[in-house]
């Protein structure tokens, strides 16, 4: 999938440990009279991603690991960002990736795309996990003026879950499956075909490709242990689950922010909750039927 690369774009800020200026430690780099701490992150002695053990033991996989590591941990806002989203959105995501029979490592492929935010890319791809309008409906989401299923985390996990489930079936192995969703199957069968090889980590890709698998490991492994690569954020200022309950709606909605003031909210607040309604009105003329989340009272 195409995807907005977004993060890449974000300065690395200076990271403060309360240094004493006088006699520095060996690996601190001053930067604008400011001492700043900059350590290469340790990797771990084994990883997996899926199930399938990461060879760390070839050293062009060990720096490609190296290199996602070493960027990630200094997103400090964006990271920081993510860490709280991920308190959100995990158990929801995962419980559908379970329920599919897709291993949950893939929930780190939705972070590497749209960092738990409902993103568009300069290509067209959109929501969660950066569906393009095509490949979207072709995995069952509806995608039209006033409903996008690529924004609903539920829908658009379990087409995403579909999609792997075919590629691996076909590639065999989850590591290729996670590829051709970045890079679409034709272009996997193509390479497997002319360098005579299924092994991700030993196949030739783009240089987005190639570090996708490693930035989705990275993300694993610094979001097992935030502390241990600096980021102490207190449980109290994780963003909580979303508190709603569920109207289901089947017929023509004239006006969304109406709707809204009936079940004593805002349109601003409903998006929030249902990020697939793109227009203030739904006419449904398929008549399909919509779960519409409504904000428990108290919510804000």
């Amino acid at each position: 999938m195409d995807r907005i690369q977004l993060f890449f774009l974000i300065p690395l800020l200076s990271f403060c440990n309360n240094l004493n200026a006088d006699s520095p430690p060996s690996d601190t780099t001053i930067v604008s009279g400011v001492n700043q701490v900059v350590r290469i992150p340790e990797l771990p002695k084994e990883i997996s991603f899926a199930g399938e053990n990461v060879p760390l033991h070839y050293s062009d996989v060990r720096e490609a690991l190296q290199r996602e590591m070493t960027i990630i941990s200094y997103w400090h806002g964006s990271l920081t960002y993510i860490i709280q989203l991920d308190n959100r959105y995990r158990k929801e995501i995962i419980r559908v990736l379970k329920e599919e029979g897709v291993p949950e490592d893939f929930y780190y492929l939705c972070i590497a795309e749209s960092g738990l935010q409902p993103l568009i890319s300069p290509a067209g791809a959109e929501g969660y996990w950066q569906f393009l309008r095509g490949t979207a409906k072709e995995y069952g989401l509806t995608v039209d003026e006033e409903v996008d299923e690529r924004y609903n985390i539920e829908k658009s996990t379990r087409a995403a879950a579909a999609y792997f489930k075919k590629s691996k079936e076909e590639f065999g192995s989850w590591t290729l499956s996670a590829a051709s969703f970045n890079i679409g199957p034709d272009n996997v069968r193509y390479r497997v075909k002319i360098q005579s090889e299924s092994n991700y980590y030993n196949m030739q890709f783009p240089e987005e490709t190639g570090r996708y698998v490693f930035r989705a490991l990275a993300f694993k492994i610094i979001m097992a242990d935030p502390e241990k690569y600096g980021f102490f954020i207190d449980p109290d200022k994780l963003f909580p689950p979303l508190r709603y309950r569920e109207v289901d709606v089947k017929g023509a909605v004239s006006n969304w922010s109406d709707f809204a003031r009936e079940h004593k909210t805002n349109f601003k607040i409903l998006k929030i909750y249902n990020q697939w309604i793109r227009a203030n009105m739904l006419h449904n003329k398929a008549g399909k039927s919509y779960k519409v989340k409504v904000p428990e009272e108290g919510y804000r």
